[in-house]
Protein backbone atom coordinates (compact mmCIF):
# COMPACT_ATOMS: atom_id res chain seq x y z
CA UNK A 1 0.00 0.00 0.00
CA UNK A 2 1.26 3.38 -1.06
CA UNK A 3 1.95 6.29 1.44
CA UNK A 4 -0.86 8.88 0.98
CA UNK A 5 0.78 12.06 2.20
CA UNK A 6 -2.01 14.37 0.30
CA UNK A 7 -4.47 12.61 2.90
CA UNK A 8 -1.89 14.21 5.68
CA UNK A 9 -1.70 17.39 4.04
CA UNK A 10 -2.85 18.27 1.07
CA UNK A 11 -1.32 21.56 0.60
CA UNK A 12 2.00 19.89 0.52
CA UNK A 13 3.94 20.22 -2.86
CA UNK A 14 7.07 18.98 -1.87
CA UNK A 15 8.09 15.09 -0.57
CA UNK A 16 11.15 12.82 -1.11
CA UNK A 17 9.92 9.24 -2.02
CA UNK A 18 11.79 5.88 -2.91
CA UNK A 19 10.69 4.22 -6.32
CA UNK A 20 9.75 0.59 -5.66
CA UNK A 21 9.08 0.02 -9.42
CA UNK A 22 9.18 1.64 -12.99
CA UNK A 23 7.77 -0.58 -15.89
CA UNK A 24 7.90 0.61 -19.43
CA UNK A 25 4.31 0.30 -20.84
CA UNK A 26 2.42 1.63 -24.05
CA UNK A 27 1.31 4.75 -22.82
CA UNK A 28 4.58 5.39 -20.92
CA UNK A 29 6.86 5.17 -17.78
CA UNK A 30 4.98 3.25 -14.54
CA UNK A 31 5.99 4.15 -11.68
CA UNK A 32 5.75 2.77 -7.62
CA UNK A 33 6.58 5.14 -4.41
CA UNK A 34 6.88 4.18 -1.46
CA UNK A 35 4.58 6.94 -0.59
CA UNK A 36 3.86 9.74 -2.57
CA UNK A 37 1.77 13.55 -2.43
CA UNK A 38 0.62 12.69 -5.99
CA UNK A 39 -3.51 12.69 -5.64
CA UNK A 40 -4.73 9.67 -8.23
CA UNK A 41 -7.49 10.45 -10.41
CA UNK A 42 -10.62 9.33 -8.88
CA UNK A 43 -14.22 10.31 -7.02
CA UNK A 44 -14.93 13.13 -10.12
CA UNK A 45 -11.63 14.69 -9.21
CA UNK A 46 -8.80 14.74 -11.93
CA UNK A 47 -5.00 13.45 -11.23
CA UNK A 48 -2.10 15.56 -9.91
CA UNK A 49 0.46 16.83 -12.57
CA UNK A 50 4.25 17.36 -11.53
CA UNK A 51 7.88 16.49 -11.95
CA UNK A 52 9.30 13.30 -10.11
CA UNK A 53 13.06 14.10 -9.92
CA UNK A 54 13.85 14.21 -13.75
CA UNK A 55 10.10 13.10 -15.01
CA UNK A 56 7.46 14.45 -15.96
CA UNK A 57 4.40 13.26 -14.02
CA UNK A 58 1.64 12.88 -17.07
CA UNK A 59 -1.01 11.06 -15.06
CA UNK A 60 -1.89 9.37 -11.98
CA UNK A 61 -3.97 6.19 -11.10
CA UNK A 62 -5.03 3.81 -8.44
CA UNK A 63 -5.02 0.07 -8.04
CA UNK A 64 -5.57 -2.07 -5.14
CA UNK A 65 -4.49 0.21 -3.03
CA UNK A 66 -1.06 1.07 -4.50
CA UNK A 67 -0.83 4.88 -6.44
CA UNK A 68 1.22 4.28 -10.11
CA UNK A 69 2.21 7.31 -11.23
CA UNK A 70 2.84 7.69 -15.54
CA UNK A 71 5.77 9.22 -16.67
CA UNK A 72 7.51 10.63 -20.05
CA UNK A 73 10.87 9.02 -19.00
CA UNK A 74 12.62 5.99 -16.58
CA UNK A 75 13.26 6.29 -12.70
CA UNK A 76 15.58 3.95 -11.16
CA UNK A 77 14.65 1.22 -9.17
CA UNK A 78 15.75 1.86 -5.32
CA UNK A 79 16.56 5.20 -5.94
CA UNK A 80 15.30 8.23 -4.14
CA UNK A 81 13.95 11.13 -5.76
CA UNK A 82 12.66 14.62 -5.22
CA UNK A 83 8.49 14.89 -5.92
CA UNK A 84 6.78 18.17 -6.92
CA UNK A 85 3.08 18.89 -7.12
CA UNK A 86 1.79 21.32 -10.00
CA UNK A 87 0.49 23.44 -7.47
CA UNK A 88 -1.79 25.80 -9.68
CA UNK A 89 -3.63 22.57 -11.13
CA UNK A 90 -4.09 21.31 -7.49
CA UNK A 91 -4.82 24.40 -5.53
CA UNK A 92 -7.69 24.40 -8.58
CA UNK A 93 -8.68 20.97 -7.74
CA UNK A 94 -9.29 21.66 -4.17
CA UNK A 95 -11.19 24.80 -5.00
CA UNK A 96 -13.61 23.36 -7.27
CA UNK A 97 -13.72 20.01 -5.18
CA UNK A 98 -14.69 21.85 -1.49
CA UNK A 99 -17.01 24.42 -3.47
CA UNK A 100 -18.63 21.09 -4.99
CA UNK A 101 -18.87 19.29 -1.44
CA UNK A 102 -20.64 22.93 -0.20
CA UNK A 103 -23.19 23.19 -3.28
CA UNK A 104 -24.22 19.66 -3.10
CA UNK A 105 -24.60 19.60 0.87
CA UNK A 106 -26.62 21.88 0.34
CA UNK A 107 -28.95 21.21 -2.39
CA UNK A 108 -29.20 17.63 -0.83
CA UNK A 109 -30.51 19.24 2.42
CA UNK A 110 -32.99 21.44 0.81
CA UNK A 111 -34.49 19.19 -1.78
CA UNK A 112 -33.77 15.78 -0.24
CA UNK A 113 -32.34 14.20 -2.99
CA UNK A 114 -29.02 12.62 -3.85
CA UNK A 115 -25.72 13.45 -5.45
CA UNK A 116 -25.52 10.70 -7.85
CA UNK A 117 -23.06 12.39 -9.66
CA UNK A 118 -20.12 13.94 -9.78
CA UNK A 119 -16.99 15.67 -12.34
CA UNK A 120 -14.46 18.23 -12.22
CA UNK A 121 -13.98 18.95 -15.81
CA UNK A 122 -11.62 21.15 -18.37
CA UNK A 123 -14.50 23.42 -18.75
CA UNK A 124 -16.61 23.35 -15.72
CA UNK A 125 -17.84 21.16 -12.75
CA UNK A 126 -20.84 19.33 -13.29
CA UNK A 127 -22.77 17.85 -10.33
CA UNK A 128 -26.15 15.72 -11.06
CA UNK A 129 -28.77 15.44 -8.82
CA UNK A 130 -32.11 12.71 -8.51
CA UNK A 131 -34.75 15.82 -8.51
CA UNK A 132 -36.19 18.99 -10.19
CA UNK A 133 -35.00 22.51 -10.08
CA UNK A 134 -35.81 25.57 -11.13
CA UNK A 135 -33.05 28.58 -11.89
CA UNK A 136 -34.31 29.98 -8.99
CA UNK A 137 -33.63 27.44 -6.89
CA UNK A 138 -30.08 27.10 -7.96
CA UNK A 139 -29.05 30.80 -7.58
CA UNK A 140 -30.26 30.97 -3.76
CA UNK A 141 -28.54 27.64 -3.22
CA UNK A 142 -25.28 29.46 -5.09
CA UNK A 143 -26.15 32.18 -2.31
CA UNK A 144 -26.32 29.90 0.59
CA UNK A 145 -23.16 28.77 -0.65
CA UNK A 146 -21.57 31.70 -0.80
CA UNK A 147 -22.48 32.30 2.69
CA UNK A 148 -20.47 29.32 4.28
CA UNK A 149 -17.32 30.47 1.68
CA UNK A 150 -17.46 34.08 3.73
CA UNK A 151 -17.92 32.69 6.71
CA UNK A 152 -14.35 30.93 5.87
CA UNK A 153 -15.46 27.59 8.63
CA UNK A 154 -12.90 24.60 8.93
CA UNK A 155 -13.21 22.13 6.79
CA UNK A 156 -12.18 18.77 8.46
CA UNK A 157 -10.85 16.06 6.75
CA UNK A 158 -10.52 12.61 9.10
CA UNK A 159 -10.47 9.04 9.02
CA UNK A 160 -13.34 7.78 11.93
CA UNK A 161 -13.05 4.95 14.00
CA UNK A 162 -15.87 2.54 13.45
CA UNK A 163 -17.65 3.49 16.42
CA UNK A 164 -17.03 7.27 15.84
CA UNK A 165 -18.49 6.50 11.97
CA UNK A 166 -21.97 4.93 13.38
CA UNK A 167 -22.87 8.18 15.24
CA UNK A 168 -22.64 10.41 11.95
CA UNK A 169 -24.79 11.25 9.43
CA UNK A 170 -22.63 11.63 5.74
CA UNK A 171 -23.73 11.79 2.21
CA UNK A 172 -22.02 8.52 0.33
CA UNK A 173 -22.67 8.43 -3.83
CA UNK A 174 -21.09 4.49 -3.69
CA UNK A 175 -20.62 2.04 -1.51
CA UNK A 176 -17.11 2.32 0.10
CA UNK A 177 -14.70 -0.42 1.23
CA UNK A 178 -12.13 -0.29 3.71
CA UNK A 179 -11.54 2.29 6.09
CA UNK A 180 -13.70 5.78 5.30
CA UNK A 181 -12.36 9.09 4.61
CA UNK A 182 -14.97 11.48 5.83
CA UNK A 183 -15.06 15.65 4.60
CA UNK A 184 -17.53 17.72 7.13
CA UNK A 185 -18.01 21.26 6.32
CA UNK A 186 -20.03 22.75 9.38
CA UNK A 187 -23.46 24.32 8.27
CA UNK A 188 -23.28 22.59 4.74
CA UNK A 189 -22.26 19.03 4.20
CA UNK A 190 -20.70 16.18 5.24
CA UNK A 191 -19.84 13.37 3.12
CA UNK A 192 -17.55 10.01 2.47
CA UNK A 193 -14.57 11.43 -0.16
CA UNK A 194 -11.06 10.85 -1.30
CA UNK A 195 -10.28 13.61 -2.44
CA UNK A 196 -8.05 17.27 -1.28
CA UNK A 197 -9.75 20.07 0.39
CA UNK A 198 -8.72 23.73 1.56
CA UNK A 199 -8.53 23.33 4.91
CA UNK A 200 -10.88 26.65 5.30
CA UNK A 201 -13.61 27.47 3.19
CA UNK A 202 -12.94 31.11 2.46
CA UNK A 203 -9.81 29.95 0.43
CA UNK A 204 -12.71 28.69 -2.22
CA UNK A 205 -12.57 32.07 -3.32
CA UNK A 206 -16.07 32.33 -4.62
CA UNK A 207 -19.07 29.43 -6.57
CA UNK A 208 -20.65 30.40 -9.47
CA UNK A 209 -23.34 28.96 -11.16
CA UNK A 210 -22.99 28.77 -15.07
CA UNK A 211 -26.04 26.36 -15.93
CA UNK A 212 -28.76 24.03 -15.07
CA UNK A 213 -30.23 21.43 -17.77
CA UNK A 214 -32.39 18.56 -17.58
CA UNK A 215 -30.56 15.18 -17.34
CA UNK A 216 -32.20 11.80 -16.95
CA UNK A 217 -34.55 11.82 -14.71
CA UNK A 218 -33.14 15.27 -12.56
CA UNK A 219 -30.37 17.82 -13.17
CA UNK A 220 -27.43 18.87 -14.16
CA UNK A 221 -25.91 21.88 -11.85
CA UNK A 222 -22.60 23.19 -13.36
CA UNK A 223 -20.68 25.72 -11.18
CA UNK A 224 -17.19 26.95 -11.04
CA UNK A 225 -15.24 27.90 -8.29
CA UNK A 226 -12.03 30.55 -6.97
CA UNK A 227 -10.05 31.50 -9.83
CA UNK A 228 -11.46 29.37 -12.40
CA UNK A 229 -14.77 31.29 -11.51
CA UNK A 230 -12.72 34.73 -11.79
CA UNK A 231 -11.41 33.64 -14.98
CA UNK A 232 -15.00 32.42 -16.63
CA UNK A 233 -16.45 35.64 -15.06
CA UNK A 234 -13.96 38.21 -16.68
CA UNK A 235 -14.68 36.16 -20.24
CA UNK A 236 -17.80 37.22 -19.79
CA UNK A 237 -17.62 40.81 -19.17
CA UNK A 238 -15.52 41.38 -21.92
CA UNK A 239 -17.92 39.61 -24.41
CA UNK A 240 -20.38 41.64 -22.71
CA UNK A 241 -18.63 44.67 -23.60
CA UNK A 242 -17.83 43.95 -26.75
CA UNK A 243 -21.61 43.53 -27.53
CA UNK A 244 -22.24 46.19 -26.03
CA UNK A 245 -19.91 48.36 -28.32
CA UNK A 246 -21.10 46.88 -31.50
CA UNK A 247 -24.67 47.58 -30.64
CA UNK A 248 -24.25 51.05 -28.96
CA UNK A 249 -25.72 49.59 -25.95
CA UNK A 250 -25.20 51.87 -22.64
CA UNK A 251 -24.46 49.28 -19.96
CA UNK A 252 -27.75 48.02 -18.27
CA UNK A 253 -29.54 48.08 -22.03
CA UNK A 254 -28.14 45.15 -23.75
CA UNK A 255 -30.99 43.18 -23.36
CA UNK A 256 -33.68 45.97 -24.45
CA UNK A 257 -30.86 46.27 -27.64
CA UNK A 258 -30.77 42.64 -28.41
CA UNK A 259 -34.93 42.21 -28.21
CA UNK A 260 -34.80 45.34 -30.50
CA UNK A 261 -32.44 43.67 -32.78
CA UNK A 262 -34.41 40.48 -33.18
CA UNK A 263 -37.65 42.69 -33.11
CA UNK A 264 -36.27 44.01 -36.82
CA UNK A 265 -33.97 41.53 -38.12
CA UNK A 266 -38.12 39.59 -38.34
CA UNK A 267 -39.44 42.65 -39.74
CA UNK A 268 -36.97 41.96 -42.61
CA UNK A 269 -37.28 38.80 -42.90
CA UNK A 270 -41.35 39.07 -43.18
CA UNK A 271 -40.95 42.06 -45.86
CA UNK A 272 -37.83 39.48 -47.82
CA UNK A 273 -40.15 36.86 -47.71
CA UNK A 274 -43.18 38.57 -49.01
CA UNK A 275 -40.94 39.93 -51.94
CA UNK A 276 -39.66 36.22 -52.77
CA UNK A 277 -43.57 35.23 -52.59
CA UNK A 278 -44.39 37.96 -55.03
CA UNK A 279 -41.36 37.46 -57.47
CA UNK A 280 -42.07 33.72 -57.33
CA UNK A 281 -45.56 34.33 -58.37
CA UNK A 282 -44.43 36.80 -61.33
CA UNK A 283 -41.71 33.95 -62.52
CA UNK A 284 -44.67 31.33 -62.83
CA UNK A 285 -47.14 33.55 -64.59
CA UNK A 286 -43.91 34.51 -66.92
CA UNK A 287 -43.50 30.36 -67.26
CA UNK A 288 -47.46 29.86 -67.43
CA UNK A 289 -46.81 28.64 -71.18
CA UNK A 290 -43.77 26.09 -70.46
CA UNK A 291 -44.40 22.47 -69.82
CA UNK A 292 -41.24 22.85 -67.16
CA UNK A 293 -41.41 25.58 -65.12
CA UNK A 294 -37.91 26.17 -63.57
CA UNK A 295 -37.98 29.41 -61.16
CA UNK A 296 -34.99 30.76 -59.02
CA UNK A 297 -35.55 33.38 -56.29
CA UNK A 298 -33.53 34.52 -53.26
CA UNK A 299 -34.86 35.07 -50.09
CA UNK A 300 -37.39 32.01 -49.98
CA UNK A 301 -37.69 30.59 -46.21
CA UNK A 302 -36.74 26.39 -46.58
CA UNK A 303 -39.90 25.97 -44.75
CA UNK A 304 -42.32 27.74 -47.92
CA UNK A 305 -39.70 25.97 -50.77
CA UNK A 306 -41.77 22.73 -50.95
CA UNK A 307 -45.11 25.20 -51.09
CA UNK A 308 -43.50 26.61 -53.92
CA UNK A 309 -42.63 23.74 -55.94
CA UNK A 310 -45.89 22.55 -55.66
CA UNK A 311 -47.44 26.19 -56.80
CA UNK A 312 -45.02 25.76 -60.05
CA UNK A 313 -46.24 22.81 -60.48
CA UNK A 314 -50.29 23.24 -61.30
CA UNK A 315 -50.86 22.90 -64.54
CA UNK A 316 -47.49 21.88 -65.49
CA UNK A 317 -45.57 18.66 -66.03
CA UNK A 318 -43.35 19.49 -63.93
CA UNK A 319 -42.44 22.68 -61.21
CA UNK A 320 -38.60 23.27 -59.73
CA UNK A 321 -38.09 26.00 -57.30
CA UNK A 322 -34.72 27.36 -56.72
CA UNK A 323 -33.41 29.02 -53.87
CA UNK A 324 -30.22 29.66 -51.22
CA UNK A 325 -27.18 32.06 -51.43
CA UNK A 326 -24.23 30.13 -49.70
CA UNK A 327 -26.09 26.44 -50.82
CA UNK A 328 -28.60 25.95 -53.81
CA UNK A 329 -32.00 24.88 -52.04
CA UNK A 330 -34.09 23.13 -54.53
CA UNK A 331 -37.33 21.59 -54.68
CA UNK A 332 -39.53 19.17 -57.22
CA UNK A 333 -42.85 18.52 -57.61
CA UNK A 334 -45.26 16.96 -60.25
CA UNK A 335 -49.60 16.27 -60.47
CA UNK A 336 -48.45 13.73 -63.24
CA UNK A 337 -45.36 12.12 -62.70
CA UNK A 338 -42.45 10.59 -60.47
CA UNK A 339 -40.00 13.34 -60.11
CA UNK A 340 -38.12 10.99 -57.71
CA UNK A 341 -35.52 9.60 -60.65
CA UNK A 342 -35.52 13.40 -62.09
CA UNK A 343 -34.26 14.74 -58.44
CA UNK A 344 -31.39 12.57 -58.22
CA UNK A 345 -29.95 12.97 -61.68
CA UNK A 346 -29.36 16.86 -60.38
CA UNK A 347 -28.48 15.75 -57.02
CA UNK A 348 -25.84 13.47 -59.27
CA UNK A 349 -24.81 16.44 -61.52
CA UNK A 350 -24.24 19.18 -58.84
CA UNK A 351 -22.95 16.80 -56.50
CA UNK A 352 -25.65 17.06 -53.58
CA UNK A 353 -28.11 15.38 -51.89
CA UNK A 354 -32.25 15.23 -51.36
CA UNK A 355 -34.92 12.95 -51.41
CA UNK A 356 -38.69 12.52 -51.03
CA UNK A 357 -41.95 11.25 -52.22
CA UNK A 358 -43.15 10.34 -55.80
CA UNK A 359 -45.06 13.86 -56.53
CA UNK A 360 -42.44 16.06 -54.60
CA UNK A 361 -38.86 15.96 -53.70
CA UNK A 362 -36.20 18.64 -52.12
CA UNK A 363 -32.59 18.79 -51.17
CA UNK A 364 -29.46 20.81 -52.10
CA UNK A 365 -26.06 21.57 -53.52
CA UNK A 366 -22.99 23.56 -52.90
CA UNK A 367 -22.45 26.32 -55.05
CA UNK A 368 -24.53 29.48 -55.55
CA UNK A 369 -27.50 29.94 -58.02
CA UNK A 370 -28.60 33.06 -60.69
CA UNK A 371 -30.46 32.80 -63.78
CA UNK A 372 -28.26 31.19 -65.55
CA UNK A 373 -28.14 28.55 -63.47
CA UNK A 374 -31.81 27.99 -63.33
CA UNK A 375 -31.98 27.85 -66.99
CA UNK A 376 -29.00 25.24 -66.82
CA UNK A 377 -31.18 23.13 -64.24
CA UNK A 378 -33.96 23.55 -66.56
CA UNK A 379 -32.07 22.53 -69.90
CA UNK A 380 -30.61 19.15 -68.20
CA UNK A 381 -34.35 18.86 -66.98
CA UNK A 382 -35.72 18.89 -70.29
CA UNK A 383 -32.43 16.85 -71.82
CA UNK A 384 -33.61 14.14 -69.24
CA UNK A 385 -37.45 13.68 -70.24
CA UNK A 386 -36.78 13.89 -73.77
CA UNK A 387 -34.15 11.16 -73.24
CA UNK A 388 -36.66 8.95 -71.27
CA UNK A 389 -39.43 9.85 -74.01
CA UNK A 390 -37.33 8.35 -76.76
CA UNK A 391 -37.07 4.98 -74.87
Amino acid sequence: MTIRLYDQDAYMTRFEATVLSCTQESKGWIAELDRTAFFPEGGGQGADHGRLGEAQVLDVHEKSGHVLHTLDRPLNVGEKVQGEIDWARRFSMMQQHTGEHIFSGLTCRRFSCDNVGFHIGSEMVTMDFNCRMTWDDVMETERLANEIVWKNVPVKAWYPSPEELSEISYRSKKEIDGDLRIVSIEGADTCACCGTHVSRTGSVGQIKVLDLMNYKSGVRVSILCGARALEAENGLLLENRAVSHALSAKPGTLEVSVQRILQERDQLRHQIQEMAEAELERQITCQASRDIRCVWVRGLSSASLRHAAGRAAKGARAGIVLTGDDRVQVALSSECMDVRPLGQKLFEHFGGKGGGGKDMVQGSWPGQMDEEGAALVQSLVQSYLSAVEAT
